[in-house]
């Protein structure tokens, strides 16, 4: 088993950044990639990112493109999610989700992932 744990939520306003992070813990040598998800009121689960194992290979919704960047640490087994530029419309409980394999799925999720993390708030004011 692995257990996410999620931190850095808050709230900042328009325009502004903000860190996630993601620990890792349990089988962590079982994972490959690594990602981020994210729930606004009202809404179903959103993919927002996803790494290989050395944060390569990372690719994002379009809606983040070019504003969030996500990075691996191995040596922690800690994942990054760098938000910057934030709108409004980033508010949202955001998750941290691992995988053995990363698999298309389809759907506002795109990718099926293995473990979740119980989330983190973000709320970007106007």
């Amino acid at each position: 088993q692995v257990q996410l744990v999620e931190s850095g939520g808050g709230l900042v306003q328009a325009g502004g950044s903000l860190r996630l992070s993601c620990a890792a813990s349990g089988r962590t040598d079982s994972l490959y990639a690594m990602g981020w998800f994210r729930q606004a009121p009202g809404k179903e689960r959103e993919f927002v990112t996803a790494a290989g194992r050395s944060g390569g290979n990372a690719f994002y919704a379009d809606s983040v493109m070019g504003r969030f960047t996500i990075s691996r640490d191995g040596a922690k087994n800690t994942a990054y999610l760098d938000m910057n530029s934030l709108k409004p419309e980033d508010t949202a409980v955001y998750y941290c989700a691992a995988a053995r394999t990363l698999y298309y799925t389809g759907g506002p999720e795109r990718y099926g992932m293995d473990y979740w993390g119980k989330g983190t708030l973000v709320t970007v004011s106007s």
